[in-house]
């Protein structure tokens, strides 16, 4: 059975704060071995000191882009952009936030949060003598769809996929591409606990510790897929004013 719960009492989060400390305090002993925490990515950036001045948002969202996907101006002038940034990941603003920050500061995602995920591994491991994982999570929209669900952006000690590619479905069919993305999915089910404005950002997850291991494990990194394999790697209309001229280049070449 799958248990989710979000930890209580975890207040304010600032630079500097050991959040190993803090997260072990909220669940008062009671991690076991098999835990996953949950922990939202904005918390890591806080403790990280990850803020940016408001003012800066533009110029901060140019500095964590490394390739343009999309860029949409809205009736009332308001600029989209969605980009991949220095993690890999496409998203909107290359991640800044600028919610639940405090006044005239945003925030840019953690560093590294794969190498968050191991240090807070680590550090739990160690306090609570748990053999528990850790999933950073960020809120992303998704492509042809509405809305948005949380996925893991950093993981350590917890196995990403669950490969069962060479099984058989419930028919007796092989099984040739089916590989879940388990940390998304346990990102997304510990969302519902969390919630966007409750103040509850660290969730436990409970009942899949079979995907728990060594810190070694491929963190969330893993997840994004290589350049050579995206099939998507242009918005519509990019990919239609390249298109058209690279035609337009070809038919009158200099």
């Amino acid at each position: 059975m799958l248990q989710v719960w979000a930890l209580a009492g975890i207040g304010e989060v600032a630079p500097g704060t050991d959040l190993v400390e803090v997260i072990a305090d909220a669940a008062r002993g009671e991690l076991v071995d098999g835990d996953i925490v949950v922990v939202t990515s904005k918390i890591v950036s806080k403790a990280e000191g990850r803020f940016v001045v408001a003012d800066d948002r533009e110029a901060a969202i140019t500095a964590e882009t490394v390739r343009v996907v999309a860029s949409r101006t809205s009736p009332t002038g308001h600029v989209t952009r969605i980009v991949e940034n220095r993690l890999g990941m496409v998203s909107a603003a290359a991640g800044v936030d600028a919610s639940n920050t405090p006044e005239g500061t945003i925030l840019l995602l953690p560093e590294d949060p794969d190498a968050s995920a191991r240090t807070l591994a680590a550090g739990l491991r160690e306090r609570t003598g748990a053999l528990i994982g850790v999933l950073v999570s960020d809120t992303l929209g998704r492509a042809w769809r509405e809305g948005q669900t949380d996925a893991a952006i950093g993981a350590a000690g917890v196995q990403v996929f669950e490969d069962l590619r060479g099984h058989v479905d419930a028919e007796g069919r092989p099984l040739v591409v089916t590989m879940p993305c388990v940390a998304d999915e346990l990102a997304s089910a510990a969302d519902l606990v969390k919630g966007k404005a409750a103040r509850l950002p660290v969730a436990v997850v409970r009942g899949r510790a079979d995907l728990v291991g060594s810190l070694d494990l491929p963190g969330a990194r893993s997840i994004v897929r290589p350049a050579e394999r995206d099939m998507f790697r242009l918005g519509a209309d990019e990919a239609y004013a390249a298109g058209h001229a690279d035609g337009a280049a070809s038919a009158h070449p200099r």
